[in-house]
């Protein structure tokens, strides 16, 4: 399966380190810290079903954030997080731009577009030498 396939590269192992655990790390926040980025921060920009969103990113957050942490169908759980970079991108990020110009809006997006980056990086080479898509592929493949 093309999907599952991945390259035989040691280096990708940290990008699913830091995309994994940011992930993680932000979907737990949500339900943790909820004024600051659960219901409240998802109603404040905008969101209807505030709830539901807050929730519903946060969980998706944290499952495909574990799954890109152990390389177990790392493309496609890249794609999910990266609806949410663009997501981001779009309620956040791009009123900086139009309010307070280029270099404000490039320092706050600074993690986003890191982020964002490594994420098609992933979902072109998948999850690396030290992944459970490999041992996948490779039991398949023999």
């Amino acid at each position: 399966m093309l999907i599952l396939s991945t390259e035989d590269d040691n280096k990708l192992v940290f990008l699913r380190l830091i995309i994994g655990l940011i992930f993680i790390i932000e979907g737990i926040l949500k339900f943790l810290y909820i004024e600051a980025y659960g219901p409240s921060f998802f109603d404040e920009i905008g969101f209807t079903y505030a709830f539901f969103w807050a929730y519903f990113t946060g969980a998706f957050e944290i499952c495909c954030g574990l799954l890109v942490l152990i390389g177990l169908f790392t493309r496609i759980a890249s794609i999910p997080l990266l609806i949410i970079m663009i997501s981001a991108f779009f309620t956040t990020k791009l009123s900086l731009l139009t309010n307070r110009g280029f270099w404000t809006f490039a320092h706050e997006y600074r993690l986003e577009f890191s982020l964002t980056v490594l994420l098609v990086l992933l979902i072109i080479y998948g999850g690396g030498r030290w992944s459970a898509d490999l041992k996948i592929f490779k039991s398949r493949k023999n």
